[in-house]
């Protein structure tokens, strides 16, 4: 994820990241400005006379409207995924902040402290990779097992098993365990919302007739503006190509957060933060090796 200051105008605008739609779509842009030209060309020197295209601007001025509803539809659903996995992650963060204070208040060994926090890091760090369809996982003394599919709930259960044996030893009470298990669940929580969010596009069918609407519209689009603009349409042309087709593109981009796109979420770094902050809680609150 890019890091930028939204109040810089200048920079914003004369900056060309690889993200920029302007950089994935030029070569498609100047096909459009082509393609204009050409059709503008025979137009005013084949057909001068010809009022065929006269009426075209209204309908597609009707079109244009309905492509741009569809577009705000796709957009705002596109959006809604990014938010949603950024507050699962943010839940996250929070979740392993409070069980970690919890734990590391425990009258338990540093071994087991440190147990934990390898432990609930591990978890977010399998979770990352996880989203990313990589099953190989290992973090320091946390080495999932070949075989296993799903990494994070296999360390998820190697901590419930942990907690639940703290019970049965008397090192925690019920009500101790119950809190403890309950930032558990909500970590769990975060996960599946995250796997829903990432193997849950969307419907094929809306995909397919945007991507099909949007390339009838923009490759018969200058059929409408010869006769307005003459060869000022290949601007114009071009121009609301871009406008439309770039709001796919990024809708594209986003809707699946969890990736090494320029706007997908910076999972690398709150993974970072979590273990940061473990970290300072554990080491603020270790007490000598119990024996």
């Amino acid at each position: 994820m890019n890091d930028y200051n939204p109040k810089n105008w200048f920079a914003l605008i004369f900056s060309f990241h690889r993200s920029d739609t302007l950089r994935i779509l030029w070569k498609q842009m100047v096909y459009i400005g082509i393609l204009t030209a050409l059709i503008t060309a025979l137009k005013l020197h084949f057909f001068p006379d010809s009022d065929v295209l006269k009426n075209l601007t209204s309908i597609y001025s009707l079109l244009g409207f309905v492509i741009s509803l569809l577009l705000v539809f796709r957009t705002n659903t596109a959006y809604d995924r990014w938010w949603e996995g950024r507050k699962m992650w943010g839940s996250l963060v929070n979740d392993s902040r409070n069980l970690g204070s919890i734990l590391f208040a425990l009258k338990i060994s540093d071994q087991e402290k440190e147990y934990y926090r390898s432990g609930i890091y591990a978890f977010c760090l399998s979770m990352k990779e996880h989203l990313r369809g990589n099953k190989n996982f290992s973090s320091g003394a946390w080495t999932v097992p070949s075989g296993i599919d799903h990494p994070p709930l296999w360390i998820m259960h190697q901590l419930r098993q942990e907690i639940q044996r703290m019970l049965e030893k008397g090192s925690i009470d019920a009500q101790q365990w119950k809190q403890i298990s309950s930032h558990l669940d909500h970590m769990t929580d975060s996960l599946g919302a995250c796997e829903r969010i990432r193997n849950t596009p969307i419907p094929y069918s809306y995909s397919l007739f945007f991507k099909k609407f949007i390339f009838l519209y923009v490759l018969t689009m200058p059929l409408a503006f010869v006769d307005v603009f003459e060869y000022w349409s290949v601007l114009v042309s071009t121009f609301i190509f871009y406008a439309l087709v770039s709001m796919e593109v990024l809708a594209e981009e986003i809707e699946d957060p969890f990736g090494f796109d320029a706007n997908d979420l910076p999972l690398d770094a709150i993974c970072e933060t979590i273990n940061k902050n473990l970290t300072e809680v554990y080491e603020s609150t270790s007490a000598p090796i119990s024996s």
